[in-house]
């Protein structure tokens, strides 16, 4: 599931929430940020 942020009122959105159509449900703006996930992954150099 992944998470947006609306660029005009700052609102998360995810992505089950959004209909075919990318705008906010709550203020119809078009401009949505996709967040990036909170899991940090370690890599292994070598």
């Amino acid at each position: 599931m992944a998470e947006y942020k609306c660029s005009k009122c700052g609102r998360i959105i995810y992505s089950d929430e959004l209909s075919l159509k990318a705008k906010c449900p709550h203020c119809s703006n078009k401009i949505l940020i996709k967040l990036r996930p909170k899991v940090v992954k370690k890599i292994i150099a070598r």
